[in-house]
């Protein structure tokens, strides 16, 4: 069983500094609570809560709440709406998948004036016949039921029937109850005969019989599965103290051979490159960090044959080929990328020169070279054009250029000469 703890309410608040008194929000979901407690005393700013997805049983310790707009019991064990009168701001209340049989319990929301949405999504209530009527006639503040929107057609029609309404809701709610006690009574009966069935049975074949074994959703069965789990993690902590807490040994990282030589190493599995850089006599090495590592989590062992840089406690080594001087070496980071780079001078390097490209011979020739590389262009004759005389027409006198026809083809007139028109043949396409 958790309860709700000073220390507990102020690791959730880390938002507000560890700050109690002025907490305006909360979230204490997936904690196994069964009980609201101290929250009305430490809390009293507190706007929002959430408390889904526990063990809780009944609403209570709220009173004092004034400022609470949204409260979120989602997923609970709670049977009855109570204790919440004195929440004058509350707006949201989501009560989804729990175990409020009574609807009548509604009418305890009468005095929250600013109750506006309103969740029973899941709860046995909502399978009333006429169950979302008698809501809306009760709690006429009400602008969303369950999710869905109320429409003024829809009010009007709940409120002119609330009387008899009311009276069918409490016919439901005595056939409901009746029902559930029954059921109790024979889930007891199901639960005496199987632990006198279960006393010789093994753990693991408890495990699969309680799993395995139907019942219905109800909250005995929640803090029964609850309860079970709980004893399991009991049974597997003795176990390890009966074998004195022996572990299996963690695999121990090795920096070096049993001949002392340093080992390449990528625990982090950064990507890096490393370059050669002949001419300057150094190596450069660029490893990929994150990119948000904050500084003070990388380390860097510098040593003449190797390189190992710790990145949030995970060991990147990496072994050379010549040896380095870590004095005349040095390191930095980009603030773009987060990129890690190393310039690292190697120690016995031989400085090569650079290759320089070849050069012409001297002053005998160049001028002579300058000449012959010059273009030489193509001298052509500087002759007027008139543009006007490009185009000559045949019926100007005036024009200069005269056009001779050729001569007409003696064949073709011959035979011009002796053609004959016959109507009879068609004419060609």
């Amino acid at each position: 069983m958790v309860f709700i703890t000073e220390d507990l309410v102020r690791k959730r608040a880390e938002h507000n500094n560890c700050e109690l008194s002025t907490l305006e929000e909360v979230s204490l979901h997936q904690l196994d609570i069964e009980k609201i407690e101290y929250l009305d005393k430490w809390c009293r700013e507190i706007r929002i809560l959430y408390l889904q997805s526990n063990l809780i049983m009944k609403i209570e310790n709220l009173s004092r709440l004034k400022k609470l707009e949204y409260l979120n019991l989602a997923l609970n064990n709670i049977t009855l709406i109570e204790n919440l009168n004195y929440c004058e701001s509350l707006a949201k209340l989501d009560l989804t998948v729990n175990f409020i049989g009574k609807v009548t319990s509604v009418e305890n929301l009468k005095y929250n004036g600013y109750l506006t949405c309103l969740y029973l999504t899941g709860n046995p209530c909502t399978d009333f016949i006429e169950y979302r009527n008698y809501v809306i006639a009760t709690l006429p503040q009400l602008t969303h039921l369950d999710g869905q929107e109320i429409s003024k057609k829809e009010r009007i029609l709940a409120m002119q029937n609330i009387i008899e309404l009311r009276c069918d809701m409490l016919r439901q709610e005595k056939t409901y109850f009746e029902k559930k006690e029954k059921e109790n009574l024979d889930i007891l009966k199901e639960a005496v005969s199987h632990q006198s069935d279960s006393s010789n049975k093994t753990l693991q074949t408890d495990k699969g019989d309680f799993w395995s074994k139907p019942c219905k959703y109800t909250p005995e069965s929640r803090l029964e599965t609850h309860k079970y789990l709980e004893e399991q993690k009991k049974a597997k902590e003795n176990e390890k103290c009966k074998f004195g807490n022996l572990e299996v040994p963690k695999r121990l990282l090795r920096y070096f051979n049993d001949e002392g030589k340093p080992l390449n190493i990528n625990q982090p599995q950064i990507s890096f490159k490393l370059e050669d850089d002949e001419e300057n006599a150094q190596y450069i090495l660029d490893v990929g960090c994150y990119k948000h590592l904050d500084p003070s989590l990388i380390d860097i062992d510098l040593q003449p044959s190797y390189v190992r840089i710790t990145l949030k406690g995970k060991v990147f080594q990496l072994v050379f080929d010549e040896e380095v001087s870590p004095d005349r070496s040095s390191a930095k980071r980009s603030k773009v990328t987060g990129s890690l780079v190393l310039t690292l001078a190697k120690a016995k390097a031989l400085i090569r020169c650079k290759k320089k490209e070849p050069v012409m011979p001297s002053t005998v020739y160049s001028s002579n070279v300058s000449e012959n590389k010059k273009h030489k262009k193509l001298e052509v004759e500087k002759k007027t054009l008139d543009i006007y005389n490009i185009c000559v027409n045949e019926n100007d006198k005036t024009s200069e250029v005269k056009f001779r026809k050729k001569p007409p083809n003696q064949k073709y007139l011959k035979a011009l000469e002796n053609f004959t028109d016959d109507i009879s043949v068609p004419p060609l396409e």
